[in-house]
């Protein structure tokens, strides 16, 4: 295998330092720019200098970064020209962390093969050549103190170069040159316990440098394969962090999973695994480059971090913060109490990060287990330590418009939880203090109640999750957390696509009533929430207080979003969730949501109307009742408006329409031949299927013949639905009764990289005001309607031999005819 290689182009270096350079000046007004802070250090032993450049953790979620690399070290050579001498590894994030680590995406975006390097528990070192011979040995962002030699992550990354090279005869010198020679720089763990400690424990044998990247010396970001690393790593003596290659994603996630349950592999825990594969750039024709992102354990990693907080909690006389493992970290506990009781000067070296790992395996040898086994053994037996079964709270971090009452609506339909809406709450004053009773209320007689309200700042959040636990100790917290980050990037898609569902819905919301005021009102109010929200950060306070975080997105129906909720809480809290929910059930539960819940009580949000408000007299004012959903109320509720016809359809069989496109496409296959199984990957394929045989929007923008036969079409439909709905009456009072039954003729399957449909006939009398009967599959992202499946059949039926037909023979389903109203 060729070593990938190119030199670096001065005239870009110089056009990544001039970005740079102007992200480092001070800014003044306007939007938040992304800062870039850039430090110079002066090269012991030498007349040179280098700097560095370094953006703040969250800026590295923008799109609009000049570079994303995490260790980024540039000098000025003798000719006056500027080389980059370190370059670190794009910022990647965990599995699920950001939309792009979504597995949906990775199975749509990255192709194999799929490198799994251990993650090993140390902290970064880089290695560069300069340009007069010396090697440059830095952490992620600084070159070392000489000062302060024994705190200094780059010193001691120097010492271990020594000691491998020394061990094979070769010199700081020798390294310096062939990393040069190959425009590259050497990525390395420093595993040391005796200069540091982290979680995992590393014996004085297997201490060093583990080397386990090689990245090219470019703007953009390219790496060696890992079997030229590890060559690397042999011929000049380093240690090598381990990996193996999956194909492709399944089989990858599969043995992920496996690992996980024990939080180790090949017998030794460890923290997790990097992937290094490639992806897609800029959509689906965009070309491949590396790319990376991480998987990382839960347990054994996070009791032994618990411990560790735990454990310099009460030395510092602070009480001691336990989510989870209760009972095993107050044995842990007491076992460190006598540790320290015996030997004052524990406390003061574990303050400093040393004696925390013997202090872990002295009480873990004292007990006669594994931390791996502990977390295996929880789960078998289901100590009551771990049985989460009631007291938690769902709280939505959200803006206007993200879904966040339909989800909360269809919860409490799916599994009785109590549900407190902080819109029902009356008054300007002592409405946090009102939220929170309601909510302990609902606890009292519910295991879990959503507390539904938009909690996008934090001190909102530190308001409801102090007020809880004052009441409740032992409440656990889960974020519901509407991604809004990174801002820049997701906030036009999330203002788009929350004001269109706000104004489809007009006044059936209790805070926005968009068939009243105006557009601008309207707007200008969303637009508050936007420019408030501040994301969950499980690392700062008050969101380290949540016990588990859910991230959802915002782009996503409510129906995806519910069963994300639904799976996350059976899969965490089996004893909340038994079985998970059939997808028919969850279809339901959204339905219910969004066609039987009309708000009893509105009001704005500057409490204008409160003393107006005639419908505010419905207020329970704490009493359980008012913590359950609004159509389960006793007392009069508000009229419900009948809700306006969207279309008419056909609705078709999904497990049918689902097993012809399965036994269509079998298997995964290559390029644009494979669309139905990147839709399925994506989570692009419809959740139901039907033939549209008139959209409202059908009745607008056509010539006077076509507008004519719509009229015509829709009157037909309309007259037929209110003859079923006064017949329904009668006897059985059902809002939107089955209006007849269809038998549709499939055709064949049509698809060009943004929608795949089925061509179809209607076969019983039925019309429809399209050119050609089809039924939507999907579309490959949500800036495609699903309305682009009539451009796609234009000219249908198509010459034989085109491309991307799929012919069915003799498939003719039944179904029902029906009407879809807006939401």
């Amino acid at each position: 295998m060729n070593a990938p290689f190119a030199a670096q182009e001065a005239s870009e270096v110089a056009r990544l330092i001039k970005e740079l350079e102007a992200c480092s000046k001070k800014t003044s007004g306007g939007k938040r720019s992304a800062r870039c802070k850039k430090h110079t250090f002066d090269i012991a032993e030498t007349s040179s200098s280098v700097d560095s450049w370094r953006f703040q953790e969250w800026d590295y979620k923008r799109r609009d970064l000049p570079s994303y690399a995490r260790g980024l070290f540039t000098y000025c050579r003798k000719d006056g020209t500027s080389e980059i001498a370190v370059r670190g590894y794009d910022k990647f994030f965990n599995n699920g962390e950001v939309h792009e680590t979504q597995w949906g995406n990775v199975k749509s975006n990255t192709k194999g093969p799929y490198e799994l390097s251990v993650k090993e528990n140390g902290c970064i070192i880089f290695l560069g050549g300069m340009e007069d011979d010396h090697l440059l040995v830095c952490s992620k962002h600084s070159t070392g103190s000489r000062q302060d030699a024994d705190l200094s992550h780059a010193v001691a990354g120097e010492k271990w170069v020594d000691q491998h090279l020394n061990a094979i005869g070769k010199t700081r010198t020798d390294l310096a040159r062939e990393l040069r020679r190959r425009n590259v720089t050497a990525v390395a763990e420093l595993c040391d316990d005796r200069f540091e400690e982290h979680v995992l424990t590393y014996e004085p044998k297997d201490a060093g440098l583990y080397l386990h990247g090689i990245n090219l010396n470019l703007p953009e970001f390219a790496t060696y394969p890992g079997e030229l690393v590890h060559d690397f790593a042999d011929q000049w003596g380093f240690k090598k962090a381990d990996y193996l290659i999956k194909d492709d994603v399944s089989s990858m996630q599969t043995f992920l999973n496996e690992c996980a349950e024990t939080g180790s592999y090949g017998g030794r825990d460890t923290e997790g695994f990097v992937i290094r594969c490639q992806r897609k750039e800029h959509g689906v024709s965009g070309a491949y480059q590396d790319w990376f992102f991480k998987f990382k354990f839960d347990e054994p990693y996070l009791m032994y971090r618990q411990w560790r907080e735990c454990t310099k909690a009460i030395i510092s006389g602070k009480a001691p913060k336990m989510k989870k493992h209760q009972k095993i970290t107050a044995e842990y506990l007491q076992y460190a109490k006598r540790q320290l009781l015996r030997d004052p000067q524990l406390g003061k070296d574990y303050q400093k990060n040393h004696g925390i790992i013997a202090m872990r395996e002295g009480f873990l040898e004292e007990r006669g287990v594994k931390g791996s086994d502990i977390i295996r053994q929880e789960e078998q037996e289901g100590h009551s330590s771990n049985i989460v079964d009631n007291n938690v709270l769902l709280l939505p971090v959200a803006s206007i418009g993200c879904g966040k009452t339909t989800v909360a609506l269809a919860l409490t339909k799916l599994f009785g939880w109590g549900h407190v809406q902080n819109d029902n709450i009356t008054g300007k004053s002592g409405r946090p203090k009102q939220f929170t009773t309601q909510i302990c209320t609902s606890l009292a007689v519910t295991p879990v109640c959503i507390g539904d309200r938009n909690n996008h700042q934090k001190r909102e959040r530190k308001q409801i999750i102090d007020d809880v636990l004052a009441q409740i100790p032992e409440a656990k917290f889960i974020a519901l957390h509407y991604v809004h980050d990174p801002k820049p990037e997701l906030i036009p898609m999330i203002r788009e696509i929350t004001q269109e569902r706000i104004f489809a819905r007009g006044d059936n919301h209790q805070t926005i009533q968009a068939g009243t005021k105006s557009r601008q009102e309207i707007t200008s109010i969303m637009e508050g929430f936007l420019n408030r929200f501040e994301p969950v950060n499980p690392f700062a306070e008050p969101d380290d207080a949540f016990d588990e975080i859910i991230n959802l997105d915002v782009s996503a129906s409510s129906r995806e979003n519910l069963e994300t909720v639904v799976s996350f809480v059976h899969n965490r809290y089996p004893q909340l969730i038994r079985s998970m929910p059939s997808p028919e059930e969850l279809d339901d539960a959204i339905d219910a949501a969004l066609n039987d819940y009309t708000p009893y009580l509105k009001h704005d949000l500057s409490f204008k109307s409160a003393k107006g408000n005639k419908t505010k007299a419905n207020h329970t004012n704490g009493e359980v009742e008012s913590a359950m959903p609004p159509q389960w109320r006793s007392g009069p509720r508000a009229p419900q408006a009948p809700p306006k016809p969207e279309y008419y359809c056909v609705k078709l069989p999904t497990d049918q329409v689902d097993e012809i496109m399965n036994a269509a496409f079998p298997k995964p296959t290559e390029g644009i031949a494979n669309m139905y199984h990147d839709l399925k990957a994506a989570g692009r394929v419809q959740h139901s299927f039907h033939v549209t045989l008139i959209h409202r929007l059908s009745l607008k923008d056509l010539s006077k013949e076509k507008a004519r036969k719509a009229e015509e079409l829709w009157q037909d439909l309309s007259s037929l639905h209110k003859e079923k709905v006064t017949a329904a009456s009668q006897s059985n009072p059902t809002f939107d009764p089955v209006m007849g039954t269809c038998r549709v003729k499939l055709e064949a399957i049509v698809w060009d990289g943004r929608v795949m449909c089925i061509a179809a006939k209607l076969l019983d009398g039925f019309e429809t005001i399209n050119a050609v009967a089809h039924v939507t599959i999907g579309t490959a992202d949500r800036t495609i309607p699903p309305v682009e499946s009539n451009k796609l059949l234009e000219g249908w039926p198509f010459p034989a031999g085109s491309k991307h037909v799929e012919k069915l023979k003799d498939r003719v389903l039944s179904g029902d005819v029906r009407v879809v109203h807006s939401r």
